[in-house]
Formats: C-alpha cells, structure tokens, sequence
C-alpha cells in the first residue's frame, strides 16, 4: 500500500521558518511528480509547489520568494523550505505525488500554524 507520510508541522511566529517533509514508500518514485497542497478552514484546497521528476519547480504566487520545494530521489524525500512566514500561511499542509496515468497520492497533512 502506497504511503505519503509528512512531518514538520507546527506552531511558529511571524517571520519564522519549518521545513515539512514528506516520505513516500511503496511507489517508484522518480516517476512521480510531487507537490504539496494546503488547505486553510473553510478555504478549498491549493497547490503551493510542486516539482516535477526532471526538477522543474512550479510555486503558488503567494509563496514565491519564500518556499523552496526540493526532492531527494535516492531517499524518496519530498520537502518544502517555508521562510517569512505569514498568519495567511497557516493551513494543513498535504503532500500528493502524482504519477502515470493519472495515479495520484495523498499524505494525511500536517498543521502549520503562524501566529504570534
């Protein structure tokens, strides 16, 4: 059974920085494209970044500048740098990896709160 599994969640001021990551098991992982999504309440689900299985990056307009998206292909790691964090930016964070013909994963999410 494929598994996204994300940690690096958590609460932190204004200004400051987390890296979350995601680990994949079970799929072979250099044919997927990876991204991370989040989702605010009551706010419906967006893509913040994603890179593909070449290493082109692709960023929400409302991170760029601030979030880095990087993979390691030997350890099947997914991770998102988020630098000058915003109240805006507190949502659950999700990991999909998406594959071919249409395969797509989801991780559980995990919570990253900005707040003084």
């Amino acid at each position: 059974q494929v598994q996204l599994v994300e940690s690096g969640g958590g609460l932190v001021r204004p200004g400051g920085s987390l890296t979350l990551s995601c680990a994949a098991s079970r799929i072979t992982f250099i044919y997927y494209r990876m991204a991370w999504y989040r989702q605010a309440p009551e706010k419906q689900r967006e893509l913040v970044a994603a890179i593909s299985t070449g290493g082109v990056k692709k960023y929400a307009d409302s991170v760029k500048g601030r979030f880095a998206i990087s993979r390691d292909d030997t350890r099947q790691m997914t991770y998102l740098q988020m630098n000058s964090l915003k109240p805006e930016d507190t949502a659950v964070y999700f990991c999909k990896a998406e594959g071919p013909w249409d395969t797509n994963y989801w991780g559980q999410g995990t919570q990253v709160t900005v707040s003084s």
